[in-house]
């Protein structure tokens, strides 16, 4: 399963000025059993309808109830969640 985490960050906000610790952050759910790779797609287009960054977690469906109480997912809330205008959560297979 591919658990997408698409994110535009509020207007003040310089994605890379922050990139390398989101990826830190979530580099981390690599350690978690079902979770097997974390890709990071930055958006090429600055217009003010676009969406800045998306975080593609490759995963079994069974380490999504894992990976949404684990110490890394709570740290993006927490840490990134006040800097974040909009986000979308798109799963597939």
């Amino acid at each position: 399963m591919k658990h997408n985490i698409i994110v535009k960050f509020k207007e003040d906000v310089v994605l890379d000025d922050i990139l390398e610790d989101i990826k830190s952050i979530f580099n981390e759910t690599l350690t978690i059993e079902g979770i097997h790779q974390v890709d990071y797609l930055v958006n090429c287009i600055d217009r003010s309808n676009r969406y800045h960054l998306c975080i593609q977690i490759t995963m079994d469906k069974e380490a999504l109830s894992t990976y949404d109480g684990c110490i890394p997912h709570k740290t993006w809330k927490q840490k990134y969640g006040p800097l974040i205008e909009s986000k979308a959560i798109f799963d597939y297979e």
